[in-house]
C-alpha cells in the first residue's frame, strides 16, 4: 500500500538520488538487521523409501535456535559487510556504525535505514552527532523496500536459507559468514536501481 508519510516524495527522491549519483567522495550504505534466521533441522533427514518412490524429505523441524544479522550494502562498494547479533538492539546497532567507522576513513558515510526506534535510539544519535562523516537518510514510514538491503537479504535467503538445515545455531552462523565472504570475494557488485524494477546486475 501507499506510504502515509507525508514526506514520502522527498525522501524517495533523495535515497534513489543517493543510489543513481553519490557525492563524490563519499559512500553509501543501505544497513538493517535480518532478525530470527531459524536454524531448523528436519527431525528425520529422509523418509523411508517404499519401491517406486521418490525420495521423501520430512516435514517437521527440529529448532536450535535463532540468529541475527546486521548488514550493510554498498550502493557502489563491491562488499557487505556483516556481523551475526544475539539480539537487535541500539547497543549492536552502535557497535555496528562503530565498525562501519573504522572501515571507510577519510570519505563521507551516507546510511540509509529504516524508523525502527533502535535505529533513532539517544546514544546512537549522540555518537552520530559527533561524527561530521556520517549523513543519516531515513526511509519514509512502511516503505524499507527503498532499503537495498533488503534486496540483498532476499537473495541470501534464496542462497543460503531454503531448504537448508542445520544441526546447531553455530553452525548456521559459520554458513551465512563463509556465504558473505565468498559473495564479496566472487558476487558483489553495484546493484542496478531501476524505480519499480529493483535488481542486482
Amino acid at each position: 500500500g501507499k506510504s502515509p508519510d507525508p514526506e514520502f516524495e522527498t525522501k524517495m527522491v533523495n535515497i534513489v538520488g543517493l543510489y543513481l549519483n553519490p557525492p563524490s567522495n563519499a559512500i553509501v550504505l543501505s544497513v538493517d538487521e535480518k532478525t530470527q534466521i531459524q536454524a531448523l533441522d528436519r527431525t528425520q533427514p529422509e523418509l523411508p523409501m517404499k519401491k517406486g518412490q521418490v525420495r521423501r524429505l520430512t516435514n517437521t523441524y527440529k529448532r536450535n535456535g535463532v540468529v541475527n544479522l546486521i548488514a550493510a550494502l554498498g550502493g557502489h562498494a563491491r562488499e557487505v559487510p556483516a556481523r551475526s547479533i544475539e539480539r537487535r538492539n541500539a547497543s549492536n546497532f552502535l557497535k555496528f556504525l562503530k565498525l562501519i567507522d573504522r572501515k571507510y576513513r577519510n570519505v563521507e558515510i551516507h546510511i540509509i535505514l529504516d524508523n525502527l526506534s533502535v535505529h533513532k535510539n539517544k546514544e546512537v544519535k549522540e555518537w552520530l552527532s559527533k561524527k561530521r562523516k556520517f549523513y543519516v537518510h531515513y526511509t519514509p514510514t512502511y516503505s524499507s523496500w527503498l532499503n537495498q538491503i533488503e534486496t540483498w537479504f532476499s537473495i541470501m535467503t534464496r542462497d543460503v536459507l531454503k531448504d537448508s538445515v542445520w544441526r546447531s545455531k553455530k553452525e548456521l552462523v559459520d554458513e551465512l559468514m563463509h556465504y558473505i565472504k565468498m559473495y564479496n570475494k566472487h558476487k558483489a557488485k553495484p546493484f542496478q536501481w531501476t524505480y519499480g524494477n529493483r535488481k542486482a546486475n
